[in-house]
C-alpha cells in the first residue's frame, strides 16, 4: 500500500517540479528594459516529463495595478515528455513607475487538482518626459488690469519629477518647486499686472519655464501674448512739433558790498523741422546777465545752427576750434559752414573772440579726407588778426597778422591701436614758428594706455607758444582682481586761454601703483609718486615739489558707500624755501535711502605747501539731495573752504536749489548760494535766482487731418440699442434711439473700439469680436455691427462601464474595486474667431457661456485619459442660435478588446535548452 502511494505521488509531482527549472537567457532578455505604455508577453517555460498528456488551468496576476494581464485566465495543454513556453500577455500602463515587478501564474492540474505558483520578474525602465502646453490666456485686457494665463503641466513619464517653475516676465501663482507623480497633471497660473499709464496699445508676453530639478539642462518654455489696450493713450498729434524751453529769471548778486539785480530771459530749442527728421535745427538766445559773469549763471549768448544730410551751418556764439595747436578752444561770435561729400569734407568758420582781447577776429578753412572708417587726414589754414589798440597786447607773439597752415591725421592701425598727430607752421610780420603733436592709444583685453606729446617753438603764434607738454597713462590687468597702473602729466606753460576762466595751476605729476578688488563691493589702491604744483597767478599762493605715498579704500556696505584716503609726503616749498612733511587724511560717506542721497566729507591735513611749515588744514562739508516726488526736489550743499590749488575757479560754500513742477511743461526753480569767485581767497559773494520755465512743443508742420468714425448698432432681438456707451481710446460716444454713434475729430491711427458692458444687458453680445481693432486712416470711417443675445453650451460627461461578455474576471474585479483615479479630458470650443478651453472631469457637468451665435465646433482631447477608456464621439459641430442653450452629452466607454489565442503551442526541446545554459 505504501509503495503504491509513493509511486502515485512521484508520477503526479515530478512534472510540476520541472516547471520551476531555469529559463533560457534568450527568454529572460525579453523581460528586461520594458517601457511604460506598451503591451508585451512574458514567457514561462513549462515541462511535462510524465507519460500522459496534461491540461492545466492557468490564472495570471501582477504585483501592481498598473500592470494588467490581458488574459487573466486560460488553459494550457502539454503533451507527454515535451517542454513548452507559455506566454502571459500584459499591458503596462503609461504611469507605471520604474522598478521591478512580479508576474505570477497559478498553475492547476485539471485532473489531480494539484496547484503550483510560478513567478517571473520584469523590469520597467525609467521614462522621463514633461509636457507643457498653454491652456487659456485673455486675448485683450485694459491697461491696469492683470493678465492671467494658465498652462497645463503634466508628467507623462513614469518617475516622480521635482519640477522648478519660473517666469521671466510674470509671477507664478504656485510654489516654484512642484512635485508631480507619474501621469499627474496640474494647471499652473501666471499673472502680470499691467501699467495703467501705458501710452499706447501693445502686445505683452507671458511665459512659463519649467525643468526637472534632476535634469536642469532640458528646459521647456511656452509663451502667450495678450493685447493690452491703453486707457490713457498718449496724445497723438496731427502736427509735427519742435520742443523748446523758455524761461525768465530774476537774479540778484552782492559782490564786495555792491548789490545788483535784474531779469534775464532765455529760450532754447532743438529738433527737426519735418516729420522725416531730415532738417535738424538748434537755437539758443540768452539776454544780457544783470550781474557779473560767473560759472553759476548764464552769460549772454545767441546762436542758431542747421543740419541736413551732409550740410552743417552755424551762426552766432560758440566755442570755435580749428586744431589742437592753432586754436584749440576760442569762444566767440561768428559763423561756420561744413559740407560732407562721400570721402571729402570742406569747411570754414569766421570768429570774433568775446573773452580774449588780443585777437580781433580769425578765419579758418579746412578739408578732411576720409581714408577709411575712423581714419582721416585734414589740411587747413588759420588766419588771425590782432587788436590795433596801442598798449593792449598781452600776447607778444601776435603783434601782426598771423598765418597758420596746419595738417593733422588720425589713423586706426588696428582695432586695438590708434595713432594721431598734427604739424603746424606760423608766420607773422617778423617771426616764424612751428609746433607738432603726436598721440598714441592702445586698448587690449589686459592692457590699455595713452601717450601724447606736444611742442611749440618760441616764435609759434598758435594756441601754444614756447612750451611743451607730455602726458600718458598705462594700466595692466594682472587678474580679475588686481590692476597695476602708472600715469604722468606735464602741463603746457604758455597758452592763450580765454579770460572768462583763469588758468589752472601748472602741474608736473607722476604716480604708479596697484589696485586690488578684494570684494565685488570693495577695493584698495596703493600708489607712490611725486607732484609739482606752481601757481600761474600773481602773487603766487604756492610753488612746491612733493614726493608722496597714498592709500585709498573704497567699500560699499549695504546702503553706505565709504571712501577713505591717506597721503604722506615730503615737500620742498620753493615759495618760502623750507622743507617739511605733508600729510592729508580724507573720508567720504554717502547714503541713498527713501529717494534721498546724503553725503558728508571731511579732510584734515598738516602740510608744508603754503606760507607756513606744518600748516594745519581742516575741510568739511555735506550734500543732501532729495526727490520728494516726481515733481519736487531739494538740494542743499555746504563746504567750509577749499584748498588753495582750486582758487582759480568759482567755488560754492553754500548752495540751496528747490525745484517744483507746477503742471506739465511748467516749473519753478529757486536757488541761493554763497560763493568764492575765481581768484579770490576770502571775499564771499551772495547770488540768488528765481526762475520760471515753460516747455511747449511748437507746431511747425501739419502731418495729418482729423478723421471721424460713425456707425450703427443693429438690434438683433435685444431690448434696446439706445444709450450704449462706446470707447475709442480716450474718445467716448453714446448711441441714439436708432443705435447710431459718432466720434469726431479723431487723430488718425490704430484704435480698439470697446463697449461699456454696464450700459447693455448681461447677455447682450456683439456680432463681431470686441474689442474691435480699427485702423482710422480715411477722413470718414464707418463701422456697423449688431448686438444679439448670447448662447450657451451645457453638457455632462458620462462614463459607461457595462460589462461585456468577453471581459475577463480580472477586469470585473478591477471595476468592482472602484479605485479609479480622477480622469479628465480637455474640451475645446471653436468658432471662426474665438477659442475656449476647459479641463473637465468625468461624471461632471461642464459649460461654455456668453458665446456668439453662429457655427461652433466642440473638440475633445484625452488629456492622458487611461487607455482603457475611449471617447465615443470626439467632435461635435452645430450652429448656435440667439439665446440658445445647447445640450451636449459626452460618452466615455471602455474599449472592447479581442484576444486571439495561439493556434499551436510553442514547443521547446528540453535537451536544446539544457545545452544552451
Amino acid at each position: 500500500m505504501i509503495r503504491t502511494w509513493t509511486l502515485f505521488i512521484i508520477i503526479l509531482l515530478f512534472p510540476v517540479i520541472t516547471f520551476s527549472q531555469n529559463q533560457s537567457e534568450r527568454l529572460i532578455s525579453k523581460k528586461d528594459s520594458l517601457m511604460p505604455g506598451m503591451s508585451t508577453s512574458i514567457p514561462f517555460t513549462l515541462e511535462n516529463n510524465s507519460a500522459e498528456n496534461k491540461i492545466y488551468d492557468i490564472s495570471a496576476t501582477t504585483s501592481s495595478p498598473h500592470i494588467t494581464p490581458i488574459l487573466a485566465k486560460g488553459e494550457f495543454q502539454i503533451n507527454a515528455h515535451q517542454t513548452s513556453v507559455y506566454l502571459a500577455p500584459v499591458r503596462i500602463a503609461g504611469e507605471t513607475a520604474q522598478g521591478n515587478y512580479t508576474i505570477t501564474l497559478q498553475i492547476t492540474d485539471r485532473e489531480s487538482g494539484i496547484s503550483l505558483v510560478k513567478n517571473s520578474t520584469i523590469t520597467i525602465s525609467a521614462s522621463r518626459k514633461i509636457s507643457l502646453t498653454a491652456l487659456n490666456s485673455p486675448e485683450f485686457i485694459r491697461a491696469g488690469e492683470t493678465i492671467r494665463s494658465s498652462f497645463l503641466l503634466k508628467n507623462i513619464g513614469n518617475i516622480t519629477e521635482n519640477i522648478v517653475l519660473g517666469s521671466r516676465n510674470g509671477i507664478v501663482d504656485d510654489d516654484h518647486l512642484l512635485t508631480l507623480e507619474p501621469n499627474e497633471s496640474k494647471v499652473i497660473t501666471v499673472h502680470k499686472v499691467t501699467s495703467p499709464d501705458l501710452p499706447q496699445n501693445e502686445f505683452q508676453n507671458l511665459n512659463l519655464s519649467v525643468y526637472s530639478k534632476d535634469n536642469p539642462k532640458e528646459t521647456q518654455d511656452v509663451y502667450v501674448s495678450t493685447q493690452v489696450i491703453s486707457i490713457k493713450p498718449s496724445e497723438s498729434d496731427i502736427y509735427h512739433r519742435l520742443p523748446i524751453v523758455a524761461s525768465l529769471s530774476f537774479i540778484g548778486m552782492k559782490n564786495m558790498g555792491i548789490y545788483k539785480d535784474g531779469f534775464q530771459g532765455e529760450i532754447y530749442g532743438k529738433g527737426s523741422l519735418d516729420k522725416d527728421n531730415k532738417h535738424q535745427i538748434e537755437f539758443h538766445a540768452a539776454t544780457h546777465s544783470p550781474i557779473e559773469l560767473n560759472t553759476f549763471t548764464q552769460y549772454e549768448e545767441y546762436f542758431v545752427n542747421y543740419k541736413r544730410d551732409k550740410l552743417f551751418i552755424h551762426l552766432g556764439d560758440k566755442t570755435y576750434s580749428s586744431s589742437y595747436l592753432t586754436e584749440f578752444a576760442r569762444y566767440g561770435r561768428g559763423a561756420e559752414i561744413r559740407y560732407d561729400f562721400n570721402k571729402v569734407s570742406l569747411g570754414a568758420f569766421y570768429n570774433r573772440p568775446r573773452f580774449f582781447r588780443d585777437i580781433k577776429d580769425e578765419l579758418n578753412i579746412y578739408s578732411t579726407f576720409k581714408i577709411r572708417k575712423q581714419s582721416e587726414i585734414t589740411a587747413g589754414y588759420l588766419y588771425k588778426t590782432p587788436m590795433k589798440e596801442e598798449g593792449n597786447f598781452r600776447n607778444t607773439q601776435l603783434d601782426s597778422e598771423a598765418h597758420l597752415p596746419y595738417t593733422k591725421a588720425k589713423v586706426k592701425i588696428s582695432k586695438n591701436i590708434s595713432l594721431s598727430g598734427e604739424f603746424s607752421y606760423s608766420t607773422t610780420k617778423d617771426r616764424e614758428g612751428t609746433a607738432y603733436m603726436a598721440q598714441a592709444d592702445i586698448n587690449f583685453d589686459k592692457i590699455n594706455g595713452n601717450l601724447i606729446y606736444m611742442k611749440a617753438s618760441p616764435e609759434f603764434a598758435g594756441y601754444f607758444t614756447n612750451t611743451s607738454t607730455v602726458s600718458g597713462y598705462i594700466q595692466y590687468r594682472l587678474s580679475k582682481k588686481i590692476n597695476v597702473f602708472a600715469n604722468y602729466i606735464q602741463d603746457a606753460k604758455n597758452f592763450q586761454r580765454d579770460t572768462l576762466f583763469l588758468a589752472a595751476p601748472y602741474r608736473k605729476y607722476f604716480q604708479y601703483g596697484v589696485q586690488y578688488k578684494y570684494l565685488p563691493s570693495g577695493s584698495i589702491m596703493v600708489n607712490n609718486g611725486y607732484q609739482k604744483y606752481q601757481d600761474r597767478l600773481e602773487p603766487k599762493q604756492f610753488d612746491y615739489y612733493e614726493r608722496f605715498f597714498r592709500i585709498t579704500v573704497d567699500q560699499r556696505i549695504g546702503i553706505f558707500q565709504i571712501n577713505i584716503n591717506g597721503q604722506f609726503g615730503k615737500t620742498d616749498n620753493y615759495l618760502t624755501g623750507f622743507n617739511g612733511n605733508s600729510s592729508l587724511y580724507t573720508a567720504n560717506l554717502s547714503i541713498e535711502k527713501f529717494k534721498t542721497l546724503f553725503s558728508i566729507y571731511g579732510s584734515y591735513g598738516s602740510t608744508s605747501r603754503y606760507q607756513l611749515q606744518n600748516q594745519k588744514q581742516l575741510y568739511y562739508g555735506a550734500r543732501v539731495f532729495s526727490r520728494f516726488t516726481d515733481k519736487t526736489s531739494l538740494s542743499i550743499f555746504y563746504q567750509n573752504n577749499y584748498i588753495p590749488e582750486e582758487y582759480f575757479k568759482d567755488r560754492n560754500l553754500f548752495e540751496l536749489i528747490y525745484h517744483q513742477q507746477l503742471f506739465p511743461g511748467n516749473s519753478l526753480d529757486f536757488s541761493g548760494r554763497y560763493s568764492l569767485q575765481r581768484g579770490e581767497i576770502g571775499d564771499k559773494d551772495f547770488i540768488f535766482s528765481m526762475r520760471y520755465t515753460w516747455s511747449p512743443n511748437i507746431p511747425i508742420q501739419k502731418i495729418a487731418e482729423y478723421t471721424s468714425l460713425s456707425g450703427n448698432i443693429s438690434n438683433l432681438g435685444i431690448k434696446k440699442t439706445e444709450g450704449i456707451r462706446l470707447m475709442l481710446g480716450s474718445y467716448l460716444s453714446v448711441t441714439d434711439k436708432e443705435g447710431n454713434y459718432m466720434f469726431k475729430n479723431v487723430i488718425p491711427g490704430n484704435y480698439f473700439l470697446e463697449i461699456d458692458r454696464s450700459t447693455t444687458e448681461i447677455n447682450d453680445i456683439p456680432t463681431v469680436v470686441f474689442p474691435a481693432a480699427l485702423s482710422l486712416l480715411n477722413k470718414e470711417n464707418v463701422f456697423n455691427f449688431g448686438i444679439t443675445t448670447a448662447a450657451n453650451i451645457q453638457g455632462h460627461i458620462h462614463l459607461a462601464e457595462n460589462l461585456e461578455k468577453d471581459q475577463t474576471d480580472i477586469e470585473t474585479l478591477q471595476n468592482k474595486t472602484g479605485k479609479k483615479k480622477r480622469e479628465s479630458i480637455i474640451i475645446e470650443a471653436i468658432s471662426n474667431d474665438q477659442t475656449f478651453r476647459k479641463i473637465c472631469f468625468i461624471d461632471e457637468d461642464f459649460d461654455f457661456t456668453y458665446l456668439r451665435p453662429g457655427d461652433w465646433s466642440l473638440k475633445l482631447y484625452r488629456n492622458g485619459l487611461d487607455k482603457l477608456y475611449k471617447i465615443l464621439t470626439d467632435k461635435f459641430q452645430f450652429t448656435l442660435k440667439s439665446g440658445e442653450i445647447k445640450k451636449i452629452n459626452v460618452q466615455i466607454v471602455k474599449q472592447k478588446r479581442e484576444i486571439k489565442y495561439q493556434q499551436e503551442s510553442l514547443k521547446v526541446g528540453y535537451n536544446e535548452i539544457k545545452n544552451k545554459k
